[in-house]
């Protein structure tokens, strides 16, 4: 008969029989788990069966965090790491005496640690582990796991006497052999983390006295804790061993890719690797696979734009371009436009530098200037192939755009991006490149000018009314303002305190109409382009951030960071 106070009820209870919990202790004592954990697993009883049991056992209480909101001066007590490495939440605080859930009421230690830590009286209750992981995650605002800043005090912290040599072996072995390394588990730990905040790049960048590591989230880049200035060398062979890179190459530019998996999902990060005055800096791109599985209508088109989008991208032949600077979100577009056309009657060909996502059903090409396999080459190669759609990742050059216009004008579709600041402005940035301006005008049937925006926090965002210069700057007509919803986030932890919760897009959709046609062949200024757009209805990215802050989507002075009032 067991001896302990919690097997000894629930046996006598009837809650499991003896045999099951053998099975269970057997088991826990192989796997290293609480016996309650695993009587659950087994699904021998439930976990508020087994909850209860165990508060009355060691004589405890029983919370249910199970959509229970805590202020966040009382999550602000315990930080997040201590939080998630123990399994552990803050429930309340009282005349110094702060209540925290937890799931193993035998855990001593713990409760121990906390009082030093903290520096008060802790009061500990039960609620289940899935209570108390889902809390986390919904008060401080990522996944479970433990978190870099946690990994990083540790290293500061216990003052591990790491040579830079010593590091960078450990950072050598393979991490099935070495998995439990300390460099192995910080840079896994800053991955994670990042991947965990919906961060789209990691960058790590070494100065003389410090390495700095920042998240770029929403746009905005986001400065965590540092590691010491000794574990840059480690740090970097790591990342170079894990995207297959030469670890002995520190004088010139390098690029590479990891495959990863993180929270159930799968994951690319495009590595670049670049010496600097004070060592090598490194940029990793987070590639989410789920960003490509959007549809056009998701992308944040306005009812008129997405009409004339779709219909659009179903035409035979001609040229679409999408616009944009660098991370404007140009790539998913693209590839939500290809997602509405791959189907098995339809054959498509893609030339990118490089190939970012792989898309199922899509013949992808990679270019590689170093063996001479560039786009104008990929482009003349495609052609033989017979397809339908062909995509260019970038209209660069101007053998480049005639190639992708000879395309467009012997019966295919043909999609490709260009750095302009708006729709007209591609017109003669292509004329500028060395295209005849004829074949400019015969052949572009639409440009796509695009932006991104932040969206405000769904579960901080509140009502607010701009100030009267705001309103005047965006040109708001009181008609506009009377049905107006201004909404803006005031900052919880589900977005990290900034009031923005992911990103979306901002539009203006320039339909190349007889009239614009015969600008662009008389090689007219941008301004007239625009002049003439904007009479035929076009709407430009400014108004269509003005319309979506109107409708509390995002707020101005975000509309007013990335795009400016441009009078046609």
């Amino acid at each position: 008969m067991p001896s302990d106070p919690f097997s000894t009820l629930i046996v006598s209870e009837g809650l499991v029989s003896a045999e099951q919990l053998a099975e269970a202790m057997r088991i826990a004592g192989s796997s290293g788990k609480k016996v309650h954990d695993e009587i659950v697993r087994l699904g021998y009883a439930s976990g508020d069966a087994v909850m209860k049991a165990l508060a009355k056992a060691h004589r405890m209480k029983v919370v249910n965090l199970a959509g229970q909101t805590v202020a966040d001066e009382v999550v602000g007590l315990l930080p997040e790491s201590v939080a998630r490495e123990n399994t552990i939440f803050p429930v309340a605080e009282n005349g110094g005496v702060l209540t925290v859930a937890a799931c193993d009421p035998t855990d001593i230690d713990t409760q121990e640690k906390l009082r030093f830590i903290l520096n008060r009286e802790i009061d500990t209750v039960l609620a289940p582990r899935e209570q108390i992981v889902e809390a986390i995650n919904r008060h401080y605002g990522t996944s479970d796991g433990e978190s870099a800043d946690s990994m990083l005090q540790e290293f500061t912290d216990t003052a591990i006497d790491f040579t830079e040599t010593a590091l960078e072996q450990a950072a050598g072995s393979t991490a099935e052999d070495n998995s439990d390394a300390p460099v192995v588990k910080l840079v896994n730990l800053i991955i994670t983390e990042a991947v965990q905040l919906k961060a789209s790049d990691i960058h790590i960048e070494p100065f003389e006295d410090r390495v700095r590591i920042r998240y770029r989230i929403d746009g905005r880049l986001v400065e965590r804790d540092n590691p010491p200035r000794r574990l840059l060398g480690a740090i970097l062979s790591r990342i170079k061993i894990l995207s297959k890179l030469d670890i002995a190459e520190r004088r010139r530019p390098q690029d590479g890719r990891i495959k990863l998996s993180a929270d159930g999902k799968d994951y690319d990060l495009r590595v670049s690797v670049l010496p600097t005055n004070h060592g090598q800096s490194v940029v990793m791109r987070i590639l989410d696979k789920d960003n490509i599985r959007v549809g056009i209508r998701q992308l944040g088109l306005s009812d008129h734009d997405f009409r004339q989008f779709k219909n659009l991208i179903r035409r035979p032949n001609g040229i679409i371009l999408v616009t944009g600077p660098t991370g404007s979100g140009k790539t998913t577009t693209l590839y939500a436009s290809l997602n509405e056309l791959n189907r098995p009657d339809t054959k498509i060909i893609t030339a990118e530098d490089p190939v970012e996502y792989y898309l199922s059903g899509i013949n992808q090409v990679e270019i590689r200037h170093s063996i001479g396999l560039d786009f104008a080459r990929v482009i003349r190669a495609m052609l033989r192939q017979a397809p339908n759609v062909i995509l260019v990742g970038e209209m660069r050059d101007t053998e480049t755009a005639q190639m992708g216009i000879q395309a467009s004008l012997t019966g295919h579709l043909v999609f490709s991006t260009l750095h302009t600041n708006d729709a007209p402005g591609a017109i003669t940035r292509m004329i500028d490149m060395g295209v005849p301006a004829y074949l400019v005008a015969s052949s572009i049937v639409a440009v796509l000018a695009q932006r991104l925006v932040r969206v405000n926090c769904p579960k901080c965002k509140q009502p607010y009314q701009p100030l009267d210069t705001q309103i005047e700057a965006a040109g708001i007509t009181p008609e506009q303002l009377k049905g107006a919803t201004f909404m803006r986030g005031r900052g919880c932890a589900n977005c990290q305190k900034s009031g923005y919760k992911g990103r979306l897009g901002i539009f203006e959709l320039m339909v190349m109409t007889g009239k614009i046609r015969d600008l662009a062949f008389q090689g007219a200024p941008t301004q007239e382009i625009r002049r003439a757009a904007v009479s035929q209805g076009m709407h430009v990215m400014f108004e269509d951030g003005i319309a979506k802050s109107l409708r509390g989507i995002t707020t101005l002075d975000e509309v007013f960071r990335v795009a400016k009032r441009v009078e046609a």
